[in-house]
């Protein structure tokens, strides 16, 4: 059987190992997430993983949520790129947000409905602004997006967020099809 095909089964979750269209992250497992009894999750359908990705694509704001060096949350609405499995976000280098990044790579981020509940975890590395080819595809982006190109500015950082994990369910639905898709380049839980 093919990895792509490979079903793991338990006495509590299915969980599926799936091929992600992009090449440079290739697979990742969905499940239910883990939370506790009380949620009543039951049953195995879980969102398809096209949901989150459109969901992610179209998205106009993206809550960027970081911690302070001491430990404090600080979330921020910020525009951004889901491209090629990949969220893409800019901010000046001394933004709070930045400063915890450089601190702590880790952060969360969350779409803005709870009705239709997107959540990426993840961390941010920054984006070699020497790279040519990923600044380009970016530009295209802003422009098709927000109708203005990218701003490239020396002050500037960009930051690229690799899943580890995306948690994601529809309030119409809910619990049933609170999903969790676990990436292979998950070294968080």
């Amino acid at each position: 059987m093919s990895k792509s095909k490979a079903v793991k089964k338990s006495a509590k979750k299915t969980s599926t190992t799936t091929p992600l269209t992009n090449a440079s992250n290739p697979t990742y497992t969905v499940s239910r997430p883990d939370v506790p009894a009380m949620y009543g999750l039951k049953g195995t359908r879980h969102l398809p993983f096209s949901h989150a990705e459109t969901r992610l694509a179209n998205s106009r704001n993206y809550w960027i949520c970081t911690a302070r060096p001491d430990g404090r949350p600080h979330s921020i609405p910020v525009w951004g790129f889901f491209l090629d499995g990949v969220l893409y976000f800019g901010t000046a280098r001394t933004s709070r947000k930045a400063r915890n990044l450089a601190h702590n790579p880790a952060l969360s981020v969350h779409l803005e409905s709870g009705d239709d509940a997107i959540i990426l975890e993840g961390t941010a590395v920054e984006v070699d602004l020497t790279d040519q080819s990923t600044l380009k595809k970016l530009d295209a982006a802003s422009r098709a997006k927000y109708n203005m190109p990218l701003m490239v500015v020396p002050e500037g950082v960009f930051y690229a967020v690799r899943p580890h994990t995306i948690l994601a369910w529809t309030e119409k639905d809910f619990p049933n099809n609170a999903t969790r898709w676990k990436f292979n380049n998950s070294k968080a839980q």
